[in-house]
């Protein structure tokens, strides 16, 4: 096992288990890998598995029913969580927000390891709630099956008479900041995993290679940024100088001193040597996609299909479906008493007793795309339009999503694609589209929102995705008048943000638009200009800026 951090994802996988285990205070692990024969390598502690689907009852235990009727009166029985060891939660980028926060709230009144198994796709994550609580983050994906190789089990030190120094402390507050991380948990952290890591290595207090180590493993995955390095600063020395190494040097430096603290350039190097090549490119990703959606529709509550959430007192009525478990132990405590007021035996179920099944669905998310279909460029624009539908369409069926297309010319606007996710029915509307014209876009605009508020009425979320080069010349009423149409265009993009529909505006003129900008930002939307953009580059652009 490597005893220093880095780049090399497993052996920083193995020596974060062994921190881990003398440390248990540094919150625990986020594995990120698909399940196979690498991850299986790993030599994971016996821990209390969870998964993302599981609802209060098994994790926090309740009323046992079976023996609660047997005794006649209430009996408890506990929940996983009651269980000692660490915690294992599989499929973690599928857990829920509301099953984030309990467990969230459970490690923090309690010294237990969480690890976090990752199998989920570039766009997928696991919750910040959960990640924020643990030191470590690694990510096998790319490791080889002959490299995950295992050393034998040594016996673990205790962390109890590890000291270290005061301006250690200051050092890693410093880098901290200089990658950019506001946690205040990073720093906390970074310092239990150096004092973790001079344990293993057998020392009694913190070094260089201990603080290097630690803030590697700790702030490498919540960098923000990167910081630049530092410039060579040339100081000019008096003639009469000593040279360092004679006995004129500073009286006040001595060994001790000069072992107090790594340069501050090597400790950043080691941190900025385990953050990934792409780190500004996800996160600028990230802020062009801010407010978006995960991708798929949005949640709501039914009571047939769906995720499981704990059950509620209802009534039986309108396709309600009842939840028979919960009922009973809702009803147990009250037999005893239920029997002695009526003399009958039996069980005595009553209105108030009754508990309905609850899911959480996702609905059908609609693209909406309205196409500038104006002047002499406009059958390009529409064929880049046609291929985007199509290539969209081979991944509706994985998530859910259903195309509808607008042409927007002339006068008016024209609706030239219902909602679908048939690929046939879609070449088949798109066999012929007009072209030419004016450039109506606010009449394009209320076409896109009436739409939507359609989509919205039969429980579909839509996105509007508008390509146009921003030359409006048409108003609403259908005259020609640039200043007017472009204020109409304005007021009907406030309607569509007012609606909450999300959207995405792509400039497909020769050079950037200012109007289309300002349009942009009415419509809370990300802004790409993409002139000569072909059907691949469309969905690719449609796909990053919607679909995190």
């Amino acid at each position: 096992m490597a005893d220093v951090a880095t780049p090399d994802p497993w052996g920083n996988a193995l020596l974060a288990l062994r921190l881990l285990a003398i440390d248990p205070g540094l919150g625990g692990l986020c594995i990120r890998a698909r399940s196979g024969p690498v991850r299986d390598a790993l030599p994971l502690p016996e821990a209390v598995r969870l998964h993302p689907a599981m609802g209060d009852d098994a994790l926090f235990g309740g009323l046992d029913l079976t023996a609660t009727l047997a005794a006649g009166r209430v009996v408890q029985r506990g929940g996983l969580l009651d269980r000692d060891g660490p915690l294992l939660l599989s499929m973690a980028e599928r857990c829920a927000r509301d099953m984030a926060a309990k467990l969230a709230l459970h490690l923090d009144g309690t010294r237990r390891a969480l690890i976090l198994l990752d199998e989920g796709t570039e766009d997928q994550a696991p919750p910040a709630t959960l990640t924020e609580r643990l030191a470590f983050h690694v990510d096998l994906t790319d490791v080889a099956m002959a490299v995950a190789v295992v050393p034998p089990p040594a016996p673990l030190p205790t962390v109890a008479n590890i000291t270290t120094a005061p301006g250690r402390i200051a050092q890693i507050v410093a880098a901290t900041e200089a990658f950019g991380i506001d946690s205040a948990r990073a720093p906390t952290f970074a310092l239990r995993a150096a004092r973790a890591h001079a344990a293993l290595m057998g020392r009694a207090a913190v070094t260089d290679d201990d603080i290097s180590v630690a803030c590697a493993l700790t702030l490498a995955h919540r960098a923000t940024r990167i910081p630049a390095p530092p410039e060579p600063e040339v100081e000019e020395q008096p003639d009469d100088a000593p040279p360092p190494d004679q006995d004129g040097a500073d009286d006040n430096t001595t060994p001790e001193n000069d072992s107090l603290q790594i340069p501050d350039e090597l400790l950043l190097e080691a941190v900025r040597a385990l953050i990934p090549d792409d780190l500004l490119a996800r996160l600028a990703a990230q802020k062009a996609r801010s407010g978006k959606g995960d991708g798929t529709g949005a949640a709501r509550l039914g009571n047939r299909r769906g995720r499981p959430l704990p059950s509620r007192a209802g009534r039986l009525q309108d396709g309600a479906r009842i939840d028979i478990a919960a009922t009973l132990r809702t009803a147990a405590p009250w037999q005893t008493i239920r029997r002695a007021e009526t003399g009958r035996i039996g069980l005595h179920i009553r209105t108030g007793d009754i508990q309905i099944r609850r899911f959480a669905e996702t609905s059908d998310r609609v693209l909406i795309f309205a196409v500038d279909a104006s002047g002499s460029a406009a059958l390009a624009r529409l064929a880049e339009a046609k291929g985007a539908v199509e290539i969209l369409l081979t991944q509706a069926y994985a998530r859910r999503d259903h195309v509808a297309l607008i042409a927007f010319r002339g006068t008016d606007a024209e609706t030239l694609l219902p909602p679908t996710r048939s690929l046939v029915q879609t070449k088949r509307r798109l066999a012929a589209l007009p072209g030419g014209g004016g450039t109506p876009l606010a009449a394009g605009l209320d076409a896109a929102l009436a739409l939507g508020v359609q989509a919205k009425r039969r429980g579909m979320t839509p996105t509007l995705c508008l390509l146009t080069d921003g030359r409006a010349n048409i108003a609403r009423d259908g005259q020609p008048d640039r200043a007017r149409a472009a204020t109409d265009a304005q007021a009907a993009a406030r309607l569509i943000r007012a609606s909450g529909m999300d959207a995405l505006v792509i400039d497909t003129g020769n050079r950037p638009s200012d109007a289309l900008r300002q349009l942009a930002s009415t419509l809370a939307a990300p802004y790409l200009p993409m002139p000569r953009a072909d059907a691949a580059r469309l969905s690719q652009a449609v796909g990053a800026a919607l679909v995190p």
